[in-house]
């Protein structure tokens, strides 16, 4: 398969290429497309032939839902049944935006666009390029991040043509994805709201809409069970390096983190460090790379997938990362190292 490969400018997007696109979509084809998360891979939410292709064309197992993007909030009705108060409340207060909700889907839903299970993760994305591709494309796009799985997830065009060209029908270019980790996922299906994956809206943020927000356990903690969402359980974002995190107190994990580099070195392995600019004078390695002040947690977020990404170009095969605070947004970017290292963490 030849991967068409077109540039938009990210806020007005050339009508022609977004038309050429829907219509791929339309006819079964897939197409990737950038988001104000990350980049999304997306077909016929309602075709389960166009299902089928993502997880062939990412690797991804089959009992992993994909998320139906939609244009507007009513969409929804088509695409689920008995739409709960609170999803109502949580699309007026943060759509379009980083949000995915679970509710119960619709008989017209194919499972294999729900990874066979009787609910359906749908957002209605803010990005100008997803806005306008939806409502080419027929208004319900099933689009997970666009990666080969297990891979971290792409922020940029050039992610997605190292993983997935040749293998879909097109890629659009609409510039670096301004958010940098994928969307929240909360639970409105049963009982008290849960939020299943954290993201740039936060529980705090949800609280002030809902009230009481449950969190997943397991998010931080897999020894705390079996995560409620089927894509929690597998690895994700991971580099090719081995990864570790390090915690505790600033001095004491930067010379821990200096005591493993030089173990690293001694045996000739390629050595890098994530840290911010507070600290990134401490380290000498192959590649160390600050993601920012350690008081700016969005700034962090957003640069931490490409930065896994280019220690994986720049062959490095250990990977020593501070840490950063878990506490509303941080949450987020915890989750995402600590899935990236396998949890593998080194408390100082």
């Amino acid at each position: 398969m030849i991967t068409r490969f077109a540039e938009v400018d990210p806020v007005s997007p050339d009508p022609k290429i977004i038309e050429e696109a829907g219509e791929l979509i339309r006819n079964g084809g897939l197409v990737a497309f950038p988001t104000e998360t990350v980049y999304g891979l997306g077909g016929d939410a309602f075709k389960a032939e166009s299902s089928k292709k993502i997880y062939a064309a990412k690797g991804r197992p089959s009992d992993n839902p994909l998320i139906v993007h939609i244009a507007d909030p009513e969409a929804a009705e088509k695409a689920a049944s008995d739409i709960p108060e609170t999803y109502w409340l949580l699309a007026d207060a943060f759509w379009p935006g980083p949000l995915t909700m679970i509710i119960k889907k619709s008989e017209a839903m194919p499972e294999e666009t729900t990874g066979g299970l009787d609910t359906v993760a749908i957002r209605l994305p803010s990005h100008p390029v997803a806005a306008a591709l939806i409502k080419a494309s027929g208004g319900y796009i099933a689009a997970p991040s666009a990666n080969a799985s297990g891979r971290p997830s792409p922020t940029s065009a050039k992610h997605v043509k190292e993983d997935l060209d040749g293998r879909i029908d097109m890629i659009i270019d609409g510039g670096s994805c301004s958010i940098g980790l994928e969307s929240t996922i909360v639970d409105l299906s049963s009982g008290k709201p849960q939020i299943l994956r954290p993201g740039f809206i936060t529980k705090e943020m949800l609280e002030d809409v809902l009230g009481e927000v449950e969190l997943d356990p397991t998010l931080l903690k897999p020894s705390a069970g079996r995560p409620k969402a089927p894509g929690m359980r597998y690895r994700h974002y991971a580099p090719q390096g081995e990864m570790h995190i390090y915690i505790g107190e600033q001095q004491a994990v930067s010379e821990r983190i200096n005591s493993e580099l030089d173990k690293a070195k001694a045996y000739g392995k390629r050595c890098g460090v994530i840290c911010t600019e507070e600290t990134r004078d401490k380290y000498e390695a192959d590649s160390v790379v600050s993601v920012g002040s350690r008081d700016d947690v969005k700034g962090a977020a957003a640069e931490i997938y490409a930065v896994l990404r280019d220690f994986d170009d720049k062959g490095i095969e250990v990977i020593c990362s501070e840490a950063f605070s878990e506490e509303g947004y941080g949450l987020a970017l915890m989750n995402r190292l600590y899935k990236a290292c396998g949890y593998q963490v080194v408390r100082v």
